[in-house]
């Protein structure tokens, strides 16, 4: 056993926390809309095709925000197809996932089931095949009360209200040789800044989302945004992160540090977004959106699942279906810290994807949906971090990585929401044999009461939840978990993540 001390004082204030960091992503990929959502013969489906079993577990994982329709299946998408009576809307291939896309579900079916499981839509338009013009008919479309061709029509095809959508992302990955229409730094950004202009001058109010690199590893990284936000830094709200992560080559300690490199990745983007308004003499600080990030096994995809062939054009195939272990479940839920330490940047994120694909919910047709175990550190942070991320001030032994050099054994955040003056601390053990002794300086928050004490962890590192065994890994108690004398004490398993709420005692 190792021994970490952190201090917990809401005096050590990050950033306000926004609920948008817990959102999530439906793309129309694999199975994640068909057959995961919408499965209209399914015994649980609803009267509009999508099944409540699905809606329920959306609601328990807690997603305050989806982003929607994409993805890479953005930058061939014309929404058009996807409005009006069904039985018109055209089957189409759908050449970044090799599939054919129905239009079955659409603008209006998803966006009624989003307010059904009480997410926001974060709506992202095509600027790989398309532009400026269709953004601003489907802002018509989705925005205007009335009295216009196109707002008219979506009363026509039953929506008199308006969406009223306030997040739109501008393309997708626009740096990536495999998006439909990338684009050089310049180019994009030119383009990208025409659109969020015209896009305001129709709606002032929108929260754009400029894209950055679609990773870290990108060649341009760092310089694609210095060059991006010199077009756009006034026009825009958020400038986009991505990141996935896998263990490679048996390296289970450089995977458990995979967090180190999201703080990295933030901090990075986060410095060249303010040198660049810095140079600008503006006062503007640039949010931050995470939305896509999660463990992905993409070797998998590029080995077994990718799909060819000009006549072989399947209908919601099986891809990116990772099974998730208790280790990507722990980094999962370090990612989740990783995020809360930038709340004060950080001001929305989604987790890819939703179900079925890279996701915290699977399904079988036909049959049942389930919790993966990433679904667990998600569903409980975005229930219990409120208020203010804290910086925990930690001291903690380290260990060496080949990916990251030293990292610390032991990361964690805390959360307090002075509303009912609640705290959580978060907590991660990236050892992979020895427990960890943490004890935390709770002090200055006055009498207190462990509310509950949650831990992801098994003896089984590779345990995981399937068709056949879907209650195989869920939290536990936590070990040990005692607080006395404005100290909290707990014992964090080897390989484990760990969640308490505090409580202020009654008086």
């Amino acid at each position: 056993m190792f021994s970490t001390r952190l201090t917990i004082d809401p005096r050590f204030a990050i950033g306000d926390i926004s609920r948008r960091l817990f959102g999530s992503f439906v793309e129309h990929l694999g199975r994640c809309v068909y057959d995961g959502l919408y499965e209209p013969g399914h015994p649980l489906a609803d009267e509009q095709g999508f099944r409540t079993d699905v809606i329920d577990l959306v609601r328990e994982l807690g997603v305050t925000t989806i982003r929607y329709p994409g993805g890479n299946f953005v930058s061939g998408f014309r929404w058009e197809d996807s409005v009006g009576p069904r039985e018109r809307r055209p089957r189409r291939l759908e050449p970044a996932w090799h599939s054919t896309e129905t239009n079955q579900v659409g603008l209006h079916e998803f966006s009624d089931w989003a307010e059904r499981v009480g997410a926001e839509v974060m709506l992202a338009v095509n600027l790989g095949t398309r532009g400026m013009p269709e953004a601003l008919e489907l802002l018509e479309y989705a925005n205007i009360p009335a009295g216009t061709a196109r707002s008219d029509q979506r009363a026509a095809n039953g929506r008199t209200e308006p969406f009223d959508i306030r997040m739109w992302c501008l393309g997708n990955e626009m740096d990536g040789p495999w998006q439909l229409g990338y684009l050089t730094p310049d180019a994009y950004g030119t383009k990208a800044t025409q659109t969020a202009r015209a896009l305001r001058q129709v709606d002032p109010d929108l929260e754009l989302v400029v894209c950055g690199s679609s990773n870290s590893q990108m060649p341009e990284f760092g310089e694609w945004e210095r060059v991006v936000l010199g077009h756009a830094y006034d026009d825009v709200d958020f400038i986009s992160c991505h990141a996935y992560y896998q263990e490679t080559g048996g390296d289970t300690q450089a995977f458990l540090a995979s967090a180190v490199n999201m703080d990295r990745f933030i901090d990075t983007v986060v410095a060249t977004a303010d040198h660049v308004g810095a140079v600008r003499g503006s006062s503007k600080k640039m949010a931050v959106s995470f939305d896509e990030w999660n463990v992905w096994y993409q070797d998998r995809y590029e080995n077994v699942d990718k799909i060819s062939g000009i006549g072989n054009w399947p209908v919601a195939p099986r891809l990116l279906e990772d099974q998730y272990s208790v280790v990507d479940a722990v980094v999962v839920g370090n990612l989740l810290i990783s995020l809360l330490k930038h709340a004060d940047r950080v001001k929305a994120a989604s987790i890819a994807q939703l179900v079925n694909v890279i996701a915290p919910i699977m399904t079988e047709p036909g049959g049942p949906a389930w919790r993966q175990t990433i679904f667990f550190p998600f569903a409980t942070t975005s229930r219990l971090a409120r208020g203010r991320a804290l910086d925990v001030r930690l001291e903690s032994p380290t260990y060496g990585t080949s990916q990251y050099g030293e990292v610390p054994l032991v990361d964690a955040v805390a959360t307090h929401d002075a509303t009912d003056a609640t705290t959580s601390v978060f907590l991660v053990n990236r050892s992979l044999g020895d427990e960890a002794e943490v004890v935390i300086d709770v002090s200055a928050l006055g009498g207190l009461t462990v509310a509950s004490a949650q831990t992801l962890y098994d003896e089984d590192l590779g345990a995981a939840n399937t068709l056949d065994d879907q209650e195989r890994v869920a939290l536990r108690q936590t070990p040990t978990c005692e607080l006395a004398h404005g100290r909290l004490r707990l014992v964090l398993p080897p390989v484990s993540w760990t969640a308490v709420e505090l409580s202020p005692v009654a008086l």
